[in-house]
């Protein structure tokens, strides 16, 4: 009888040895979206799977998390430490990850103990999960204000640009601004004055001074768009739409009355710091932050929001959103309408 149990003993070990590492496999996305906390998520579809940058996965540096379906997530992967030397103290905000000429570039945000302001620094590696190493000695951005949510933008003619945010906070009327650059070909630096493209105030839509999370995206029709958040009027952090009158970065940037995304339109929270990205099974995908203020009840966290490109604007894509009711429904519907009157007249 014993040595039957040792034999069967010895079976299981086996067997166990045989299942550990398909467990361990299964589990390599052991975090579910909605239980780990993230603002500014960027998402770079890369290789067959999502790297997810942001605000707060990552103490001192920036980091990322990876997943294969947008739900389960991997555990944060530190993709830039910095040493001893480095210049930024804190505020290390709203990393995104570009791939650019076969390199992955880092643009993201801090605070630098010598210049005693926040701006854009940008950093490159061979891999999306780093290490990342800084292009240059400091911030991209003027040195003399406070600059943040610096994000990649190349034109028709294969110059990059950065647009960031020229922030309130150093503006004697505490008025936010978006801001443009050319940058070198190789990032490391502006070969631009900045230009100030459009203030945060005088939108129909917009209830405040910030200029939050740029993201510029072309319609298929080739119309020019920026995705980027203030507080609506109706309350609570939103995403609006600007669009460029000659399809150009350089263009005067328009904007649309009424905002894509804000609080009860899709979910009934607020979220925004938005950014748009392509499903691996081609669905347009908007990452925004929600809510915008984390509660005991509502952990702030990552939020896709399916999207429809009409050709001239975005809209809500009404196959994915879960409308409650005929008001949502309408107002789905007067946007296409609206908007496809209003831009055949321009």
């Amino acid at each position: 009888m014993k040595r039957v149990l040792a034999f069967l003993l010895a079976i299981v070990m086996l067997l166990g040895g045989m299942i550990m590492p398909v467990f361990a496999e299964k589990n390599e996305y052991p975090q579910k979206r909605e239980n780990f906390t993230i603002r500014d998520p960027y998402v770079l579809v890369y290789d067959g799977k999502y790297y997810m940058y942001g605000t707060g996965l990552a103490g001192r540096g920036y980091g990322c998390v990876v997943s294969e379906n947008l739900e389960d997530w991997s555990y944060p992967i530190q993709v830039f430490t910095p040493d001893e030397d480095f210049d930024g103290i804190k505020d290390f905000w709203a990393p995104e990850c570009h791939y650019y000429n076969g390199k992955f570039y880092l643009f993201a945000t801090y605070y630098s103990a010598t210049t005693e302001k926040r701006g854009v620094g940008i950093f490159v590696s061979e891999s999306p999960t780093g290490p990342f190493t800084q292009l240059g000695d400091g911030h991209i951005t003027p040195h003399n204000h406070d600059c943040i949510d610096g994000t990649l933008y190349v034109d028709g003619d294969g110059q990059p640009w950065m647009v960031y945010v020229s922030e309130w906070t150093s503006n004697p009327d505490e008025i936010g601004e978006m801001a443009i650059a050319k940058l070198s070909k190789n990032l490391d630096g502006f070969i631009s004055e900045p230009k100030i493209i459009f203030r945060a105030n005088n939108h129909l839509w917009t209830d405040s001074r910030v200029t939050d999370g740029p993201f510029l995206y072309r319609t298929k029709n080739g119309r020019l768009l920026m995705i980027w958040s203030n507080t609506a009027k109706q309350g609570g952090y939103a995403v609006g739409v600007a669009w460029s009158d000659n399809n150009e970065i350089t263009g005067k940037w328009k904007h649309q009355p009424l905002a894509l995304y804000r609080q009860n339109m899709y979910h009934e929270l607020d979220g925004g710091h938005g950014m748009i990205f392509e499903t691996l099974d081609g669905q347009l995908m908007m990452s925004i932050h929600s809510p915008n203020n984390q509660t005991e009840e509502h952990r702030t966290t990552a939020v896709f929001i399916p999207l429809r490109d009409t050709g001239n604007t975005l809209v809500l894509d009404e196959n994915y959103t879960p409308f409650k009711n005929f008001l949502h429904k309408f107002v789905v519907f007067f946007r296409k309408v609206y908007y496809g009157i209003l831009f055949r007249l321009l």
